[in-house]
């Protein structure tokens, strides 16, 4: 079937719908609903079979959906209106919710129900929870609601308009745009858990405006502090580049801010806090976290953790057995110079462990998106920022690359992109959720790519396809990549069962006979292909083109970073969304998983050049970085 997605902006879970109508076959456009462009004539144009709006801000026009069944995806139950629908469950405390595909209509959110379906709320943000149980619930309901059309037949159900039932302990109804009146914090008065709360209601955006410091600014991210405590509304500390803050009853990080924008002024963006306060800031203690609380002498861990199990940290590592974990995440995915050093520092520390396998990532929501484009715009010198900040990423996965002395799985939870997908390819296999949606390329920046892209890409899915999927920069599935050689393994899970699912697997993985010969093997294999061409050559020649670009004031890179970080809107479609895109070659649906079983149930996974032996698998975005 022709469809054609139509959505304020080619988000995350735009992607994964792209992705995944195209992994069944279906022929899928994209067009954005922009300012000044007319939607009936890009309809009439791409004339499809169904429409699916994804992520939608603005109505569709009568002409459009009275001609055109026009499928709306509401992030909330049946019952549920308005354009805030998950900032008020957040902030009312629901535990569970859902999501509904509903017919366009005259009212906005008021049309008849195709398919709605539930699903968890667990206490994270209102970001993660949209690109997890919220994307999941989604994609399953707009499946579902394209094969009832599919079938001519099916009539969708009309809506009441009686009361709905409570759905995770909030009722469903009419509701208004939940604006900064209600989602102000009293510091004096509101407790941790009521801070936490709306700040994580307001993630990503529209953030929590607030007065800090003598400034305006919207608070992003939250996160409870357990052993710090202070007089409420002040700054306590700070920690990997977030601020302490104490509150009526204990205190929170916030890990960043953006400033209010100024009448006339630019648009601004989201920094790390300490970076966004700049010479606001008073002086402070560094009070950082323990990266391994089971050994409080290692200088990772340089203060008494009170809860260690509860003491925010963005890296930390864990031992299970002979495996090693080292979790972590960095807001909307982006890792600046800083980040990509301390976690560089961390591997390297989990490298002297004595541990067979190390699992990188692992944690729900963003693995990696790649280099951290916020910090490079707000910097003095944006060109020697962006060479230091890819010069930090390619030492690291430089490092996971030229480890030898044990297996190292890449654990990909949750999207990724461009830099950060040729991290997870540094490993020697790549465990993906099932949910996860993959950008492996660069060129939408302006950008040729570093991070050992033309050594690890083509040895994973071979030069043609490595050349494909660079040249199309759409976004992959995980079952997709799979077929395509980009994954080893897909994981069936919720984003909540993700870590202990892998845990398992890699606890697996390190009692079979086969793996001390492996790891032997991945030695002997990285000596034969040093011999033939050094890594140092692969980032020699992708750093000289990087380079080149990022000191050409003229280099598109540039115009292209500053709209992206300030989340300007093109003029329109860009040309590579809007032609409409067929299932790729090669790959017929997506991947089907294997039933959990015993340890004999292990099957072999895709081939590819210089990687040998067994997986097994489990059973049933705007990025931030580039």
């Amino acid at each position: 079937m022709h469809i054609l997605l139509v959505a304020g902006a080619f988000n995350s879970l735009t992607q994964r719908v792209h992705a995944e109508l195209r992994d069944r076959g279906h022929t899928v456009a994209v067009e954005l609903a922009l300012p000044g462009g007319s939607l009936p004539e890009a309809v009439d144009r791409h004339a499809p079979q169904l429409i699916v709006a994804p992520m939608l801000k603005t109505a569709i026009p009568r002409e459009v959906w009275s001609a055109h069944t026009c499928l709306i995806v509401h992030p909330g139950p049946v019952g549920d209106r308005g354009p805030s629908s998950l900032d008020w469950a957040i902030h009312e405390g629901a535990d569970r919710w859902g999501v509904t595909v509903l017919q366009a209509d005259e009212e906005m959110d008021a049309g008849d129900v195709w398919a709605t379906v539930p699903c968890p709320l667990p206490p994270v943000s209102k970001s993660d929870l949209y690109r997890n149980e919220i994307a999941d619930a989604a994609l399953a309901a707009v499946l579902l609601a394209v094969e009832r059309f599919a079938t001519g037949t099916y009539r969708p159900r009309p809506q009441d308009g009686r009361a709905a039932a409570p759905v995770g302990g909030v009722l469903p109804r009419t509701r208004p745009y939940l604006d900064q009146s209600v989602r102000r914090i009293d510091w004096t008065a509101d407790p941790t858990d009521a801070v936490v709360r709306a700040l994580r209601a307001a993630d990503s955006q529209p953030g929590v405006l607030d007065v800090l410091l003598g400034g305006e600014y919207y608070l992003h991210g939250g996160h409870p502090e357990h052993t710090l405590r202070g007089r409420p509304g002040e700054l306590l500390a700070t920690r990997a580049g977030a601020v302490c803050r104490a509150t009526a009853d204990g205190a929170v990080w916030i890990p960043e801010l953006r400033p209010r924008r100024l009448p006339g002024q630019p648009r601004t963006f989201k920094l790390p806090a300490v970076q966004a306060l700049g010479d606001r800031l008073p002086p402070l203690p560094e009070v950082p976290a323990p990266l391994f609380p089971d050994e409080p002498e290692h200088p990772y861990h340089p203060y008494h953790p009170g809860r260690p199990d509860a003491a925010w940290s963005d890296i930390r590592y864990r031992e299970e057995a002979s495996c090693g974990f080292l979790t972590f995440s960095f807001p909307g995915g982006a890792m600046s110079t800083t980040q990509c050093r301390r976690l560089l520092d961390a591997y390297r520390y989990a490298c002297t462990r004595p541990t067979s396998v190390l699992v990188l990532g692992g944690q729900r929501d963003f693995f990696s998106n790649g280099i951290h484009l916020g910090v490079i715009e707000a910097a003095a010198d944006p060109a020697a920022e962006s060479w230091a900040n890819i010069e930090a990423i390619d030492d690291l996965v430089g490092a996971v690359l030229e480890t030898t002395d044990r297996l190292v799985v890449a654990a990909v939870g949750g999207n990724a992109a461009a830099g950060g997908v040729m991290l997870a390819l540094a490993a020697d296999e790549v465990w993906c959720r099932a949910g996860t949606v993959l950008n492996p390329h660069y060129r939408l920046m302006g950008l040729y790519g570093s991070e050992y892209w033309t050594y690890s890409l083509p040895r994973r899915v071979g030069a043609v396809v490595a050349d494909r999927l660079m040249a199309e920069a759409l976004p992959v599935s995980a079952a997709s990549a799979r077929g395509l050689g980009l994954a080893d393994r897909v994981i069936e899970c919720g984003p909540g069962d993700f870590a202990a699912r892998t845990a398992r697997l890699a606890a697996h993985l390190a009692g079979l006979p086969g793996t001390p010969s492996r790891i032997a093997a991945k030695k002997a294999e990285r000596d034969q292909r040093e011999s033939l061409t050094p890594l140092a050559a692969f980032r020699e020649r992708e750093l000289a083109r990087m380079h080149r670009t990022f000191h050409d004031p003229d280099a598109p890179y540039h115009a292209l970073r500053r709209a992206f970080v300030r989340k300007e809107r093109p003029e329109r479609t860009p040309a590579h969304l809007g032609s409409g895109t067929a299932a790729r070659p090669g790959f017929t649906g997506p991947a089907k998983t294997d039933v959990t079983g015993p340890a004999s149930t292990d099957v072999t996974g895709p081939a590819r050049p210089g990687v040998t032996g067994t997986v097994l698998d489990d059973v049933p975005l705007r990025p931030e970085g580039w």
